[in-house]
C-alpha cells in the first residue's frame, strides 16, 4: 500500500514539541531535539533524570508535554470527523478548514496529505489498530478512532519522526478529546511503532491464501471493490493481472489537473506559477496544488480544475462528425451539476456558434452550474432546473449533441474521493441502475436524427457502463455505436490512448493517469 513517500518505523520514543513531518516530500517542520543537560542530569525544574548519560531526553517534563492541537493536524482531525459524523466529502470540507485555521502553503500540504492519506488507508490502518487495541474498534469513541488513524498514517506512511507523530497526536487528543483518551492513544500508537508498514502488511496477510483479501489489506480497498475492479478490467479488454497496479494508482495522491476554457482562458499564469503543460489533451496543465484561488484566471473561471478524463470525454462529444445538424447546433448536458463539463462544453459551443442547455434537477447544484458557466458568454448557454428524465419527452429530438454523465458509484474517482471506497456498497450499483437507464433513454429521445449521445460514467464497472449501453441498443433499431476509442484518440495530444474496446472506451488511473472515465458514443440514425 503506497500512501505517501517513505515509511517511518522506529521505536516511537520521546516527546519533542513541535516536529511536524511533511508527507511525501521528507523533512520536518518546527521540531526541536533533546535539550543539553548539565552534569547533574537535572532539568530546569530541578528534577533529576535517572537515565544513562549517553541517552538524550526531551526538554519537556510530563506536565509540560504538548497539550495543544497543531493546526495542520487539527484540520485533518476535523476533516475525518466531518466525513464520519456528517457524511461529508473530504474534498469539500478540507479547503474551508484550511482557510479557517489560516494554514500556509506548507502546512496546508501537510494537512491535505494527512487527511487524504488517513482516509485512503482506513481499512488497512484499522486492521493494524485491531492488533494494538484490547477491544473491538467499534467500541472506541469515534473521535478516538479518528485520532488513532491520523497517528497511524504519520507513523507508517509519512516521513514524520516517530516521536513527533506520537507527541503531536497525543497533544491533539488532549486538546480536543480529553486527557483520558489521550493516554489510550499514546499506548496504542506506541504499539503501532513496533513495525514498519511493510512489516505490518506481512503480519496481517500471513497465512491468508485468498488473493482478494490479500489485495484488500495490502492496497486498502474493500474486498468487493477489489473484485469489482478485477471484473471491470476484464470487461474492458484488459488483464486481471493489472489489478494491483490499478489499486496502487487509486492510492497515489492525484496531481491537480487544470483546463483553460477554449477561446476564453489561458494557462500562462498557471505555468508561471509552477504548473506544467498537460501531455494528453490540448489546453490542459498539471499543478502541484497549493492555493489555486490566488490565480486570477481561476478566480475568473476561465481556468478551471478538471480531471483530464473529464476534459477528454467532453471534447470527444464536441468532435464527433454528425450525419446532419441544425444551424446553429443545439447541445445538451443532461446531468450538468456541479458544472465542470458544462463549462468546457459551453466554451466549445461558444467557439462553434452553438448553444448549450445545461440541466440539473437540484436547485442548489443548478446554481453551481450557472456559476461554472458564468465565464462563458451568456448567449452560448442556458440552465434548466428539472428532472433529466423529463427532457426527452418535453424536448424530443431537439438537440444535436447530448452529454449524459449519469450519477454513478464513483469507483473511477477513488483517488480523488478517498472516503468513498469505505462509503459505497454493492447495493449502490443495483440502486443506480434504473436511474442510469432512464437518463440514457431520455437523452436518446432528446437527440435529433443524425445527432450523437455521449454516455459517460466515472466508473469502469460493467453494470454501470457496457451493460447499460447494451440494454439501450437492444431496445431500438435506430441507434448505432461509434468508435469512442478512435474519437478519444483524435482529441488527444498523443493520438494513441489505447482506451477503446468493442467500440466503447475506458480510461484508467494506472494507464492514463486520469479518473476511470467510461465513454460510449451513440448515434441516432438519420
Amino acid at each position: 500500500m503506497s500512501m505517501s513517500g517513505g515509511n517511518t518505523g522506529g521505536s516511537g520514543r520521546g516527546g519533542s514539541s513541535g516536529g511536524t513531518g511533511r508527507g511525501g516530500g521528507g523533512g520536518q517542520r518546527g521540531g526541536r531535539g533533546g535539550g543539553q543537560r548539565d552534569s547533574s542530569q537535572r532539568n530546569a525544574q530541578g528534577r533529576e533524570r535517572n537515565r544513562p548519560s549517553q541517552r538524550s531526553f526531551t526538554e519537556n517534563a510530563p506536565a509540560q508535554r504538548t497539550r495543544r492541537a497543531d493546526p495542520a493536524r487539527l484540520v485533518a482531525f476535523e476533516v475525518l470527523r466531518a466525513v464520519a459524523a456528517e457524511d461529508a466529502y473530504a474534498n469539500l470540507v478540507l479547503p474551508s478548514r484550511i482557510r479557517h485555521h489560516g494554514l500556509d502553503k506548507r502546512d496546508a500540504g501537510f494537512a491535505t496529505e494527512l487527511s487524504y492519506g488517513a482516509l485512503r488507508g482506513q481499512g488497512t490502518y484499522d486492521a493494524v489498530l485491531a492488533r494494538c487495541v484490547d477491544r473491538p474498534l467499534d467500541q472506541l469513541d469515534p473521535a478516538v478512532l479518528d485520532a488513532l488513524r491520523i497517528g497511524t498514517h504519520q507513523l507508517l506512511a509519512m516521513r514524520v519522526p516517530a516521536h513527533a507523530a506520537l507527541d503531536q497526536t497525543v497533544g491533539l487528543a488532549r486538546a480536543v478529546i480529553g486527557a483520558g483518551p489521550s493516554a489510550l492513544i499514546n499506548a496504542v500508537l506506541r504499539k503501532v511503532t513496533a513495525h514498519t508498514l511493510d512489516e505490518w502488511l506481512d503480519v496481517l496477510v500471513a497465512g491468508e491464501s485468498d488473493e482478494t483479501k490479500v489485495a484488500s489489506i495490502r492496497h486498502a480497498h474493500p474486498e468487493w471493490i477489489v473484485r469489482a475492479m478485477r471484473q471491470s478490467l476484464v470487461a474492458h479488454g484488459r488483464s486481471a493481472t493489472e489489478i494491483n497496479d490499478l489499486l496502487e494508482a487509486d492510492n497515489a495522491a492525484p496531481v491537480v489537473n487544470l483546463v483553460a476554457l477554449p477561446g476564453l482562458g489561458s494557462l500562462d499564469e498557471a505555468l508561471e506559477n509552477g504548473a506544467t503543460p498537460g501531455e494528453l489533451v490540448e489546453g490542459s496543465a498539471l499543478s502541484s496544488g497549493g492555493d489555486l484561488g490566488r490565480l486570477a484566471s481561476v478566480r475568473e473561471g476561465t481556468t478551471r480544475v478538471q480531471d483530464v478524463g473529464s476534459q477528454l470525454v467532453a471534447r470527444a462529444l464536441a468532435a464527433v462528425d454528425l450525419d446532419s445538424a441544425t444551424s446553429p447546433e443545439a447541445w445538451l448536458d443532461l446531468c450538468a451539476g456541479p458544472g465542470g463539463k458544462a463549462a468546457l462544453l459551453g466554451a466549445l459551443a461558444n467557439a462553434r456558434g452553438a448553444k448549450l442547455l445545461a440541466n440539473e434537477p437540484a436547485p442548489h447544484r443548478a446554481k453551481l452550474v450557472s456559476q461554472a458557466l458564468s465565464a462563458v458568454p451568456k448567449d452560448a448557454w442556458d440552465v434548466r432546473t428539472g428532472d433529466g428524465r423529463d427532457v426527452g419527452t418535453e424536448q424530443a429530438e431537439s438537440f444535436d449533441r447530448v452529454l449524459v454523465d449519469v450519477p454513478c458509484s464513483g469507483l473511477g474517482a477513488l483517488r480523488r474521493r478517498p472516503e468513498s471506497r469505505w462509503r459505497r456498497t454493492p447495493k449502490d450499483l443495483a440502486d443506480l441502475g434504473p436511474l442510469q437507464r432512464d437518463l440514457l433513454k431520455s437523452a436518446l429521445a432528446a437527440v435529433r436524427p443524425g445527432g450523437v449521445v455521449a454516455y459517460v460514467t466515472c466508473s469502469p464497472h460493467p453494470a454501470e457502463t457496457t451493460t447499460v449501453v447494451t440494454d439501450a441498443l437492444r431496445k431500438r433499431d435506430d441507434l448505432e455505436l461509434l468508435d469512442a476509442g478512435a474519437v478519444l484518440d483524435s482529441v488527444s495530444l498523443t493520438g494513441s490512448l489505447g482506451a477503446g474496446h468493442g467500440l466503447t472506451a475506458q480510461l484508467w488511473p494506472h494507464i492514463h493517469s486520469t479518473d476511470a472515465m467510461f465513454l460510449a458514443l451513440i448515434r441516432k440514425k438519420a
